[in-house]
């Protein structure tokens, strides 16, 4: 079903992404991996062990929009053709309350995860609706659809990308573009060293039930399942799923439930 697709995935050079990208590249897929650490990015080649025909490297800052668009045209130049674009790029915030926060790391935030997801998914938009079957898959969170004290701003730029996403879902029902919409718990990803920023210690968190995480290899091929059974919706992570149900049965016991896990983590 996936043989000689080609797929543009952000994020490639790390965690979640990088195992879309060897996912796809498993499954007979072409992929175009997108990331900001060109080094990371030869790393993943070099971990598939695939060809330049089948994997090309782009390094891309998402913010900026006018590169965004020279990368999309180079990756049609290269492939001349996509099926499918993968968001997974993103970062989070330090771990602070938002008083404490700066207005410049707020800006960064909402910059990479929101204005990124805009910026990729108006660019490759055109060409997905050319096909006859394409796939746009965004990763929000479950700090999208949860309050999580000391994530506030990063909840609410990856809020802004399930918003997105359902609004794109809504407008794209009637075409051969599916839409996926990604809210994964607690995954053993590099994102906080990648974001320069503190957070959990994985070891500490291993021991602790409440952060137990799911491996991005599973993580990564739980989207495409979800992407190849047209989902609307994906949570995976026993803490995502669980959260999502309590949240809507309850959402103020679900907030307050968050509150109570994250309290000592902001002392």
């Amino acid at each position: 079903m996936l043989e000689n697709k080609v797929f543009v995935v952000t994020g490639g050079g790390n965690g979640i992404g990088r195992e879309v990208v060897l996912n796809l590249l498993n499954k007979g897929s072409k992929v175009a991996a997108l990331d900001i650490n060109m080094t990371a990015l030869l790393e993943t080649q070099k971990i598939s062990n695939k060809t330049d025909e089948e994997i090309k490297l782009y390094q891309v800052d998402i913010t900026d929009l006018e590169k965004v668009e020279e990368t999309y045209k180079q990756i049609v130049q290269d492939f001349e053709t996509i099926d499918g674009l993968i968001h997974v790029a993103g970062i989070i915030q330090p771990f602070v309350k938002v008083v404490d926060l700066s207005y410049e790391q707020i800006v960064k935030v909402m910059k990479v995860n929101f204005y990124g997801t805009v910026y990729l998914n108006k660019t490759f938009l055109p060409m997905l609706l050319t096909k006859n079957q394409a796939y746009l898959v965004n990763v929000s969170s479950m700090g999208g659809f949860l309050p999580v004290p000391g994530q506030s701003i990063y909840g609410a730029s990856k809020s802004a990308v399930k918003l997105l996403t359902e609004a794109l879902y809504a407008e794209l029902k009637d075409t051969n573009v599916s839409v996926t919409a990604v809210f994964p718990g607690a995954i053993n990803t590099n994102i906080s060293k990648n974001s320069n920023v503190s957070f959990i210690d994985k070891e500490e968190a291993a021991k602790d039930t409440k952060h137990k995480m799911l491996e991005p290899e599973k993580a990564a091929d739980l989207i495409i399942k979800a992407m190849l059974k047209k989902k609307l919706y994906s949570y995976f992570g026993t803490d995502s799923k669980l959260m999502n149900l309590i949240y809507k049965l309850a959402p103020q016991k679900a907030i307050n439930l968050i509150a109570k896990q994250m309290k000592d983590l902001l002392k």
